[in-house]
């Protein structure tokens, strides 16, 4: 199958490249140099040299696939706008029988959940992603027109060099911890080879559409991870807790983000038969590290 990515060099997208290429996909990887043209090549894509904000450079390559994994993010005050051009031109494709599209959102939309919930939950979104909602929903309602419409919405990435776990394990590496809150409210995570599995397995089944969450429901708190952490870094490392009103004055609401409590689960992508690989980031921390120091080196 004909795959048009966006955000291959990504965190979230580099591990649906691997699962995809894996699966015998042709993956067409939005790239903006080429320097990561040679990077998605060498892991087996065809790169598309363009820029997600200038639809001119990647349209007619979305439009020739048999379908998009919308998987780019941007941090900061342009992370909505990106956002709302990419889905503008990949809602408006033109018609081809079976087309799909996969749209990646997030946990956080789901506001606090400090008993579990799924992907019938309601949702309450934090501040940091309080337009995304409405992005999901355009996905969404593009099954009007026939498309397989997806919305993914992954945990906490875990696995490699990047990401809030990784951080964590460069804070400990480097004897500092510091913990938005009290540390016991709880992470939804997800192991990034399994959340690049996940999306190889929808784009595989033809009856997928709808939302599906992808996280290991291991229900780690911070604390407990920090704790793991801690006890295989080089050096016991010293653990700050930062109360969420300091921590808003110097991260502004990513600190919410981080001190969010929330409990998922997953059943719609458990019934496709995907079943995460590890379920704990405290039980597998020499592992990260390892992962994690790889990850540095080769960067």
């Amino acid at each position: 199958m004909r795959v048009f990515l966006t955000g291959a060099t990504g965190y979230v997208g580099s591990a649906v490249l691997e699962s995809l290429v894996r699966g015998g996909h042709r993956v067409d990887a939005l790239v903006r140099n080429a320097e990561a043209a040679a990077r998605v090549q060498a892991r087996g894509a065809t790169p598309v040299l363009g820029d997600l904000m200038q639809p001119a450079s990647w349209r007619d390559a979305a439009a020739a696939a048999d379908g998009t994994i919308h998987a780019a993010a941007q941090s900061g005050a342009r992370a909505r706008e990106l956002d709302d051009m990419a889905i503008g031109v990949l809602t408006s494709l033109p018609e081809k029988a079976n087309r799909f599209l996969i749209y990646t959102s997030g946990i956080w939309v789901l506001g606090p959940a400090p008993a579990p919930v799924d992907e019938t939950a309601p949702l309450n979104p934090i501040e940091i992603v309080s337009w995304r909602p409405a992005h999901e929903q355009r996905v969404l309602d593009t099954a009007a027109s026939g498309v397989r419409a997806i919305v993914v919405r992954p945990g906490i990435l875990y696995g490699s060099s990047r990401g809030i776990v990784g951080d964590l394990l460069k804070d400990a590496a480097n004897s500092l911890v510091r913990v938005v809150g009290s540390g016991e409210n709880h992470w939804p995570l997800i192991y990034d080879r399994d959340l690049g599995e996940l999306y190889a397995r929808l784009v595989n089944t033809p009856a997928a559409a709808g939302v599906f969450h992808a996280n290991d429901q291991g229900d780690e708190t911070v604390n407990d991870i920090v704790a793991a952490l801690g006890d295989h870094a080089h050096t016991q490392p010293s653990i700050r807790h930062v109360p969420l009103a300091e921590a808003r004055k110097k991260m502004g609401p990513y600190a919410d983000a981080l001190a969010l409590d929330q409990r998922v689960r997953s059943p719609r992508a458990r019934a496709l038969g995907w079943t995460p690989t590890l379920h704990s980031v405290a039980g597998n921390v020499a592992r990260l590290f390892e992962e994690w120091k790889r990850g540095k080196a080769a960067a």
